[in-house]
C-alpha cells in the first residue's frame, strides 16, 4: 500500500505520517511547511514535499491585506494545494487529503478511480459547524461572516471522498444529521505524546482552573468566566494560555479580576508545566472536533469538564470519574461542577489520576496511527471486492 498525505500547515497529519511511515506505506506527506521543520517528526527526506511559498502567502500575506482579499488568497492556496497532488496520484492506493484543500485532487481521482480517497475532518460537519457559530455570535452581537466558498468547497469533497475520517462521536453525530452515511465514516480519535505532557508536582493549594486555546466565542469562554466569576471562591484561580481575539476584549473586561489571568501563548514543550500547576481543566467550546488540549491536559493528571460538543465523550468514560460532561452554555452546571471539585480536593487528585491513566491506555499516537493502518488495510480490502 502506498500513501499520500496532504495538508496546508501542519495539524496532525505529521503525527500521522510518522504513523504510516513506522508502517512502511507512506509514499509522500505534501505540506506546506518547510522540510527543515518537518524533520522534527522524523518524516524521512524522501517522503517529503514541500510547498512553502503557499504557506508564507497563507501566514503571513494575508495578516496585511483587506479582508477581501483574505477570502481570495485563502481559495488560491486551498487550489493549489490540492492540485498539487495530482503529479503524485501514479500508482498511489491511498490519498488522505485535508478537509477544504482536496477538491482539486479527488475530482482527478473521481475520473479513474484507481486511488481510494479519505477526507480529513477535524471539526463538526462544516453546515452544523456554521450553523451553530452563527446562531452564538448573535447571542452576543458579534458579526459572523462565513467563507461561503470554502463551505462550498468542503460539502463538494464530502460528495467526492470515499471516506471522512473524524475524531470523534460528536462528529460523526453532525455528519450522519446532514446526511453522511455512517458507512463513510472512519472514526478514530486523536492521539497525544506522552513523553512531551507529562505530570510534574504542583507547588501550591490554589484552586487553579486552567483553559488552554483560543480566546474566543467559538470556545465558549464567556460561560466559563461568567461561571468562574459568579462562583467567586476564595484561593481560586483562572489561567488561560493561548490567543486573544479582538472581539473578546469587552467581555475580558466586564469580567476583570487579580485572580482571573491572561499567560499568553506559550511552547507546546512547556505546556506541561501550566498544565500540571492546575487543578482542573475546562473546555466549553460551542463546537469542537476533538480538542487536543483536552488530552495533553488529563495525561498531566487534570480532571476535565467539557461540552458535550467537543468530543469529550470519547475521553471520558462515565461522569464522575475522569471528569464530566456538561451541556453547551451550561454556566450553571459548570458551576456546579466545579464547586463539587473545590470542596473534594481529594475526589479531584483522584479524578486527575484517571483522567491520566485513561489517555495512556489507548491515546497515545501509536495507538491512533494503528487504528489509522487498521482502517486502511479494512478499506483497501472493501475496495479490492
Amino acid at each position: 500500500m502506498k500513501v499520500i498525505i496532504s495538508v496546508i500547515g501542519r495539524f496532525h497529519a505529521f503525527d500521522l505520517a510518522k504513523q504510516l511511515q513506522k508502517s512502511k506505506i507512506l509514499k509522500v506527506l505534501n505540506t506546506t511547511y518547510p522540510k527543515f521543520i518537518i524533520k522534527r517528526w522524523g518524516i524521512e527526506k524522501q517522503n517529503i514535499r514541500s510547498n512553502s511559498f503557499l504557506e508564507f502567502l497563507n501566514r503571513f500575506v494575508k495578516k496585511y491585506v483587506p479582508h477581501n482579499l483574505k477570502s481570495k488568497i485563502d481559495i488560491y492556496v486551498k487550489t493549489k494545494q490540492a492540485k498539487s497532488n495530482i503529479k503524485y496520484l501514479k500508482n498511489t492506493d491511498v490519498l488522505i487529503g485535508w478537509s477544504g484543500s482536496s477538491l482539486e485532487a479527488f475530482a482527478e481521482v473521481k475520473k479513474n478511480k484507481k486511488t481510494i480517497t479519505i477526507l480529513e475532518r477535524g471539526s463538526s460537519h462544516y453546515s452544523y459547524q456554521m450553523n451553530i457559530l452563527e446562531e452564538e455570535f448573535s447571542k452576543f452581537g458579534k458579526s459572523f461572516n462565513p467563507d461561503y466558498k470554502t463551505w462550498q468547497r468542503e460539502l463538494l469533497e464530502y460528495e467526492l471522498a470515499d471516506y471522512v475520517s473524524i475524531p470523534s462521536t460528536f462528529v460523526k453525530k453532525s455528519f450522519e444529521e446532514y446526511g453522511i452515511p455512517s458507512s463513510k465514516l472512519l472514526l478514530n480519535p486523536y492521539g497525544v505524546d506522552l513523553s512531551a505532557f507529562k505530570q510534574i508536582k504542583k507547588h501550591d493549594d490554589v484552586f487553579r482552573v486552567i483553559f488552554v486555546g483560543g480566546f474566543n466565542i467559538r470556545k465558549g469562554v464567556v460561560y466559563l468566566l461568567q461561571a468562574f466569576s459568579e462562583l467567586n471562591l476564595p484561593n481560586s484561580e483562572f489561567v488561560h494560555l493561548g490567543s486573544i481575539n479582538e472581539e473578546m476584549s469587552d467581555i475580558i473586561k466586564k469580567y476583570e479580576s487579580s485572580n482571573i489571568k491572561y499567560l499568553g501563548s506559550k511552547p507546546q514543550n512547556e505546556l506541561y508545566k501550566y498544565y500540571s500547576q492546575g487543578s482542573v481543566f475546562v473546555m466549553m467550546s460551542i463546537e469542537e472536533g476533538l480538542s487536543m488540549v483536552q488530552l495533553q491536559a488529563m495525561a498531566c493528571g487534570l480532571p476535565l469538564i467539557c461540552t458535550s460538543n467537543t468530543g469529550g465523550e470519547d475521553l471520558i468514560t462515565e461522569n464522575g470519574k475522569e471528569g464530566y460532561i456538561i451541556p453547551i452554555r451550561g454556566v450553571e452546571a459548570l458551576k456546579e461542577k466545579l464547586l463539587f471539585l473545590y470542596e473534594n480536593p481529594e475526589k479531584t487528585k483522584k479524578m486527575g489520576a484517571a483522567a491520566k491513566d485513561r489517555v495512556a491506555k489507548g491515546f497515545s499516537w501509536d495507538d491512533y496511527g494503528d487504528r489509522y493502518v487498521s482502517n486502511l488495510n479494512k478499506i483497501q480490502h472493501i475496495d479490492e471486492n
